[in-house]
């Protein structure tokens, strides 16, 4: 008998959450690499002293960088799924707005700048989790889009 592969298509909302995800992990990798990251020889684990900045621009710490590898493979692994594509899309996309205004709220050089953050990384978390959450909300597919009543096993 011969056996039949069955060829799975990813919607845009899949290909969206891995070129998302894709874009998360190589940031958290560049951000390890000196001279990609300037002044490497003052990253720190967390806080507001760590002196190393992702192109020149983005303040990054041993923290940050993990944050974003983390949420790279998250994203590799809920985009197999179209419902966990839009789980990885939305929810990130309101978390990384939610680090938008932990950035603002903050007083930079104090303790509590633990990720860290500076006016740079202020800006690109706006872009970043608003694109996120339009993508997460609007990328349309067959199944999954709250068109007809679904269960997570009908969802490719």
């Amino acid at each position: 008998m011969a056996e039949h592969a069955q060829v799975r298509t990813r919607t845009g909302l899949q290909t969206a959450a891995l070129t998302v995800a894709g874009i998360f992990l190589l940031l958290g990798v560049l951000g390890f690499v000196p001279g990609i990251t300037t002044d490497y020889g003052e990253l720190r684990f967390a806080g507001p002293d760590s002196g190393a900045k992702l192109f020149g621009l983005f303040q990054v710490s041993f923290l940050h960088n993990i944050l974003l590898l983390g949420s790279g493979l998250a994203g590799l692994m809920l985009a197999r799924r179209v419902g966990g594509a839009r789980v990885f899309l939305t929810v990130g996309g309101a978390l990384t707005l939610g680090l938008w205004l932990y950035g603002f709220a903050i007083d930079r050089e104090s303790s509590a700048n633990v990720i860290p953050v500076n006016e740079a990384d202020n800006w690109l978390h706006l872009g970043v989790g608003f694109a996120m959450l339009v993508l997460g909300l609007l990328l349309s597919n067959q199944k999954g889009t709250g068109g007809q009543l679904d269960t997570p096993l009908d969802r490719p």
